[in-house]
């Protein structure tokens, strides 16, 4: 029995897009162990992933915190092996294979860099889906991928009957209305227009909601849709993955909530602007579509219900 380690720090929506890619590499090592290397944030969630056998965790100082950076190596090191899935692809885990296996090929270390088609420089293949590139960097390193194309995120989920009950939850539509600070540009500014639209065409038959994140609960009080919080705080991840996935329907900016809720079968639309394609970030599903628009500002409250109706049929 050999160990073998897969890297993969984040952010949120990276971690719903790779579940079918770690589903891959567990099922092609079943004899192994298959560690992850992870970070905080997501620590605790990937405890509860079948296909992974044990945790560890990377608390991403910086490089130049050589203390911390011979720890982690040392860590690393004492597990001996034999095989490492870089599904991070960052210049930081670039930096680890340097320390870790500074001559490896892909038989030891499988990343973008050393599964690169030939012919083909970095730059024009990160132009492909994030799944696609995943397929490839797997199949590159002899793996079967039957299920990176279509990650199941389910196992994420948690029991919130409790939080269901308090807030009398049944057929409801969820909203991601908020964003990182820093992206305004995915904000989309008419969710309490198509709040209103709900509202006057279906009827009143679905509560809307929203869950925010821990820095976006006051942001929540200026949407007009019931906020969810489990006394008083944010959902954890899988809080809100058992939210979304019981949901009747989603609508979501590009952010984290939204691949999750692709990844976990659950009905609705992610809104795009200018900052990237959905294809880029292989976020459509059977059941979860996109609309982008140049501007998310000329993009209607209509045309969002438009395909609201022609999905949550």
């Amino acid at each position: 029995m050999s160990n073998i380690l897969i890297i993969k720090h984040g952010s949120l929506g990276d971690i719903a897009q790779a579940c079918g890619a770690i589903q891959d590499i567990s099922i092609s090592h079943k004899d192994d162990q298959v560690h992850l290397l992870t970070t905080k944030p997501y620590f605790d969630l990937f405890k509860k992933n079948p296909h992974i056998s044990n945790v560890i965790l990377d608390k991403r100082l910086s490089r130049l915190n050589l203390i911390y950076l011979y720890s982690l190596m040392k860590s690393i090191k004492k597990y001996n092996f034999s095989k490492v899935y870089d599904l991070q692809n960052s210049s930081r885990t670039a930096f680890y294979k340097k320390i870790l296996f500074p001559k490896a090929t892909k038989e030891i270390w499988s990343s973008t860099e050393t599964t690169l088609p030939m012919g083909t420089s970095k730059e024009d293949f990160d132009k492909d889906s994030v799944l696609s590139r995943f397929d490839h960097q797997l199949k590159s390193s002899g793996i079967n991928t039957n299920h990176t194309m279509s990650p199941d995120f389910s196992w994420s989920s948690s029991d919130i009957s409790q939080i269901k009950n308090y807030y009398q939850l049944e057929k409801y539509i969820l909203l991601f209305p908020f964003c990182s600070p820093h992206l305004t540009s995915k904000k989309w500014p008419y969710y309490n227009d198509l709040i209103s639209i709900i509202a006057e065409k279906l009827d009143n038959k679905f509560k809307v909601v929203t869950a925010p994140g821990p820095d976006e609960i006051k942001d929540a009080s200026n949407i007009n849709a019931l906020c969810i919080l489990d006394n008083g705080k944010a959902l954890d991840i899988s809080q809100l993955s058992s939210l979304i996935k019981d949901s009747s329907f989603v609508i979501a900016n590009d952010t984290g909530p939204a691949h999750m809720t692709a990844h976990l079968g659950a009905k609705g639309i992610a809104l795009f602007g200018s900052h990237t394609t959905p294809f880029k970030v292989s976020i459509e599903r059977e059941n979860f579509k996109s609309i982008q628009s140049p501007e998310l500002s000329k993009l209607s409250a209509e045309k969002v219900f438009e395909k609201l109706s022609e999905i949550i049929s």
